[in-house]
């Protein structure tokens, strides 16, 4: 800890716990003592856990976001003043990036003395949301770092942070989970996989957050409906198709329409990704490994259906901006499927 470097980006896909993880380290680096520092009975004893008492006076002042010792960037209200930030706040109305405003509310917080005269943390959650001039003042922090500060910097797209941010950060890069910690991280939340933990963890990319929307929207179901139709293309199940598109378009169904259009983007990767590799992933679904296998026996229909994921992506993000009707936007995708199919 004495040789504790004073930057990390802490990467990987949506969902795996990074902020969890940046959060866990701050509690602890804020509540560990320092190198050096004695007690009234000597040296205490070197932890060997992250593990900090949810009734400690630093983690209920995390949890409540008072903790002096402790700054958070993220994307603030939108309004010139504080006054009116915390208006919007209140209001849910945010920014759509990391302004330089809150930026420079971190140089005040990192020129400030320590408060008890102790470490200090800044978590950045998340580093891609910065826009330009945020991102080049963090730099300048990065460059300069203040004693006794650690900087946390969670980023689900590392690549596309500044190549300057990224080097002088030390990457701890956390990997999905498999099935087995998948399923024991949603027990923990207080759902239950059962037989579904490893289908959950393919359709998720062992993503806690993905399995949890997919597990409360009927993901699983919805998959293994696309799967079924698809296995008959190019011959198409009309009634099928549209019993899809009209549960699509229903009132309400804003979520779930938005996770059938995930897991078509999803599926067309998972086509691509077995006729380059000449094989198919595990099944996600009854029957998705002998309908993957046939619909791209090779490398060629690989890049067919590469092709028509960028195509379709674009399809539907016009559709939404100019609010087609959603069951013709999902009749569309799947006419589209059939196309590709036919070819």
């Amino acid at each position: 800890m004495d040789r504790l470097h004073h930057a990390w980006l802490l990467t990987g896909p949506r969902g795996v716990g990074k902020a969890t993880l940046a959060w866990r380290i701050a509690r602890f680096l804020l509540t560990a003592p320092e190198p050096g520092e004695d007690g009234l009975f000597g040296a205490p004893p070197r932890p060997e856990t992250l593990d900090v008492a949810p009734d400690h006076p630093v983690a209920r002042r995390m949890l409540a976001l008072a903790e002096p010792r402790l700054h958070l960037v993220r994307r603030g209200g939108m309004g010139r003043s504080d006054t009116e930030r915390e208006k919007a706040v209140e209001e849910g109305r945010f920014s759509a990036d990391i302004r330089v405003d809150e930026v420079r509310r971190l140089a005040r917080f990192l020129h400030m003395s320590a408060a008890d005269g102790g470490r200090r943390v800044v978590i950045v959650d998340s580093a891609d949301e910065l826009n330009p001039a945020a991102a080049n003042a963090l730099l300048k922090m990065l460059e300069e770092p203040p004693a006794r500060t650690t900087l946390l910097l969670v980023s689900h797209r590392p690549s596309g942070l500044l190549p300057t941010i990224r080097s002088r950060c030390r990457d701890l890069r956390l990997a999905p989970l498999g099935a087995g910690d998948l399923a024991a991280a949603l027990a923990q939340a207080g759902t239950d996989p059962g037989d579904d933990a490893a289908r959950l963890a393919e359709l998720s990319g062992g993503s806690v957050g993905a399995a949890m929307r997919l597990t409360s929207l009927g993901g699983l179901a919805l998959y293994a409906e696309l799967v079924a139709l698809m296995a008959r293309l190019p011959a198409l199940d009309r009634p099928r198709a549209i019993a899809l598109a009209e549960a699509a378009a229903a009132r309400g169904a804003e979520d779930r329409r938005d996770l059938l259009f995930h897991l078509v983007d999803l599926v067309l990767i998972r086509l691509a990704r077995t006729g380059a590799t000449g094989a198919p992933p595990p099944e996600a679904a009854p029957g998705e490994a002998a309908m993957l296998a046939r619909l791209a026996p090779g490398p060629v229909r690989a890049r067919a259906w590469a092709a028509l994921a960028e195509e379709a992506g674009a399809r539907i993000r016009h559709g939404r901006a100019v609010n087609l009707d959603p069951a013709a936007l999902v009749l569309d995708t799947v006419f589209k499927l059939q196309s590709c199919a036919r070819t």
